[in-house]
């Protein structure tokens, strides 16, 4: 079998850079740090309704003692919910299949 070497030269645009994955997970996990997500965030993230939500991950007894820990349950009609959006992200990316699954 003959084999052909080619060296080839793809020029990048002045305003893109390459990265490795790695690293454009660790920018994405740490564009995270620091903000929070409302109950509209969340829908939107996961592209499902605030009632399927709740039912399916929120109030779900074997979730919701790990989501106490950086969700905050609204205690009275008329509190919003709020979401650390780093750990929550984190969270569905590692329980995906549990709960779209």
């Amino acid at each position: 079998m003959q084999h052909l070497n080619v060296q080839l030269n793809v020029p990048i645009p002045a305003d893109k850079v390459l990265v490795s994955k790695v690293e454009l997970e660790e920018l994405k996990q740490e564009s995270l740090s620091g903000v929070y997500w409302s109950m509209k965030d969340l829908e939107k993230r996961t592209s499902k309704k605030q009632e399927w939500l709740k039912e399916n991950i929120l109030y779900k007894g074997k979730f919701r003692p790990i989501l106490e820990g950086f969700v905050h349950y609204p205690k009275s009609k008329g509190q919003t919910w709020s979401f650390q959006a780093k750990r929550m992200s984190q969270f569905l990316e590692r329980n995906f299949d549990q709960i779209f699954g």
